[in-house]
C-alpha cells in the first residue's frame, strides 16, 4: 500500500519528519503517469514490511523503470506490534518512491473491536482513524504526489479461540457502521476522499449494501483474471456477479484500483524477496491525477502528542481458584476521557521469583480497552501491577496496583495421549499469500 517539515510536539513525529520526509517540491518525472501496465492501464504495487526482508531497501528507480507508477504503502495498523513495523518503513518508502517519480498512497490495516453497540463501534473507528491521521501528519500531510489514504478491511473476526480459530464474527451491520465512521473521520479531517480496500466475498458476505459507502473509491482484490485483456475486470463470479455496495445495475463492480495478483516477481520491480502485490488503475491519466489532487498540511494540533497524560480505570476483577482464570477488564484514557490510540497492557507480578508461574492472555476488546486473563497453579495472595506502556511515546505509561486471592482448585484430568491428528483441509488460496494484506 508516501513534504514539508513542520514543528512537532512529538519527539517520535519530529524524528520521522527530519530523517524520513520527502522534500515538498518532489515532482514526477513525467507530466502524467504512463499507461504501460496490463491492458494499457496505469500499473502499480502495494508494499509493507514484508517487502523489506532483513531490513533491505526497495530500489524505486528500478520499480519506475519496470513500469510501475504508483505504490500503496502500509502506514498504520490496529495492532500495536504490526503498527510499529509499518512506521519503520513508511516515510522512507514514500520519499524514495516520490523521488523516483512514483505516486504514493497509504493504507491502514483494520482489526474490528469486540463490541456490540453502534456508539462503541463508531467510537473505536474514530480512534483508529486518528492513528492514520497522526501517521499522515507525522510526514507533513498530503503532497501533490500522494493518492488518498486507504482503509484495508478484510477480516470480520472479533474474538479468537486459543487455537487462533475465529470464535465470533461481527455482524454485517457492525462492519458497515465501523467502516463508514472510519472513512468519514479521515475524509473530514484531511479534505481528501479515502479509498476502501477489500475483496468481493467480504464485500458481499460480511458487509451490508450502503449508498454512503459507494461514494468512496473501491480498491478491489481479485485474482485469477488476466488484466492484460482490456475488458477484463474483477467483481464477477463464474455465474453472475458479487452483489455489494459498489455493484451496478449491470452487475459490474465500480472499482478504481484492482489488485490482480499477489504473485508479482518482486526482483523485477526492485523489491527484495520473491513476491509482490500488483495493481492497475481503472481510468485515464486525467482521472488518476484527479484522484491525486488536493493537499493537506497538518496544523500543530494535528500532530501526535508526546507523553500525554494517561489514566487507567479497572472496570472488573474476578479471582477464585487455581483451576480458573483471574480476569481483569480495564480502560486507559486520554485527558479528555477518550480512549488512548496506541500502547499495550500487561500484568506484572509483585513476587518476581514466582512470576513464571503465571501465564497471561491479553485481548484488546476495543480501542483503549483490554481484557487480561491470568492463570497460576499456586494458591495464595497475589500482589502486582497492571501496566500500560506505549513504546511510541504518544501516551504516558501508567500502572495500577492490584491484589487478589487465589484458592487451590481441582487438579485437571490428564488428557489422553497420543492425541489424534486432525486431517488437514485443502488450501483455497492462490498459493501466494496467507492473508490478502496483513
Amino acid at each position: 500500500m508516501k513534504v514539508k517539515v513542520i514543528a512537532a510536539l512529538s519527539a517520535f513525529a519530529a524524528l520521522s519528519l527530519v530523517i524520513n520526509s520527502a522534500p515538498s517540491n518532489a515532482a514526477p518525472k513525467e507530466s502524467a503517469p504512463a499507461m504501460v501496465g496490463p491492458g494499457d492501464r496505469i500499473h502499480g504495487a502495494d508494499i509493507s514490511r514484508w517487502q523489506h526482508p532483513g531490513g533491505k531497501p526497495i530500489n524505486f528507480e528500478k520499480m519506475h523503470a519496470a513500469g510501475l507508477r504508483f505504490v500503496m504503502i502500509k502506514a498504520s495498523d490496529s495492532r500495536q506490534d504490526a503498527d510499529r513495523l509499518a512506521v519503520k518503513y513508511v516515510a522512507a518508502d514514500r520519499s524514495g518512491a516520490q523521488d523516483a517519480g512514483i505516486y504514493t498512497g497509504f493504507y491502514h490495516y483494520a482489526v474490528l473491536p469486540d463490541v456490540s453497540s453502534n456508539s462503541a463501534l463508531i467510537k473505536d473507528a474514530k480512534v483508529q482513524a486518528q492513528k492514520a491521521i497522526w501517521r499522515l501528519a507525522s510526514m507533513g500531510g498530503y503532497n501533490e504526489m500522494d493518492l488518498p489514504y486507504a482503509l484495508d478491511l478484510e477480516n470480520n473476526c472479533i474474538r479468537y479461540r486459543a487455537n487462533k480459530s475465529c470464535a465470533k464474527r461481527a455482524t454485517k451491520s457492525a462492519v458497515t457502521i465501523w467502516a463508514k465512521a472510519f472513512l468519514a473521520t479521515l475524509a473530514e479531517k484531511t479534505g481528501r476522499t479515502p479509498i476502501f480496500y477489500s475483496y468481493p466475498n467480504f464485500l458481499e458476505g460480511a458487509m451490508a449494501r450502503d449508498k454512503e459507502l459507494a461514494k468512496y473509491p473501491l480498491w478491489l482484490a481479485q485474482y485469477a483474471i488476466n488484466p492484460a485483456i482490456p475488458t477484463a475486470q474483477p467483481g464477477l463470479k463464474s455465474a453472475g456477479c458479487y452483489v455489494h455496495s459498489w455493484t451496478t445495475s449491470s452487475c459490474k463492480s465500480e472499482w478504481v484500483v484492482w489488485q490482480y495478483t499477489s504473485c508479482g516477481i518482486a526482483p523485477k520491480y526492485g523489491v527484495p524477496g520473491n513476491r509482490l502485490d500488483l495493481n492497475v488503475f481503472r481510468g485515464t491519466q486525467e482521472a488518476f491525477l484527479a484522484l491525486a489532487s488536493g493537499t493537506w498540511v497538518p496544523a500543530e494540533m494535528d500532530l501526535m502528542p508526546h507523553n500525554e497524560t494517561s489514566t487507567m480505570v479497572i472496570d472488573y476483577i474476578s479471582a477464585t481458584s487455581t483451576d480458573k482464570y483471574v480476569t481483569f477488564t480495564l480502560q486507559v484514557l486520554r485527558p479528555d476521557s477518550s480512549p488512548v490510540v496506541t500502547g499495550d497492557v500487561k500484568f506484572v507480578s509483585g513476587r518476581n521469583p514466582i512470576q513464571l508461574k503465571f501465564t497471561q492472555s491479553i485481548v484488546r476488546s476495543t480501542s483503549g480497552m483490554w481484557k487480561v486473563a491470568l492463570k497460576t497453579d499456586m494458591a495464595g495472595v497475589w500482589n502486582g501491577e497492571l501496566r500500560f506502556t506505549d513504546p511510541s511515546g504518544t501516551h504516558a505509561d501508567v500502572s495500577t496496583r492490584v491484589s487478589f486471592t487465589v484458592t487451590q482448585g481441582t487438579a485437571p484430568t490428564p488428557a489422553p495421549s497420543p492425541k489424534p491428528e486432525a486431517t488437514p483441509k485443502p488450501s483455497t488460496t492462490d498459493g501466494c499469500r496467507n492473508q490478502i494484506k496483513n
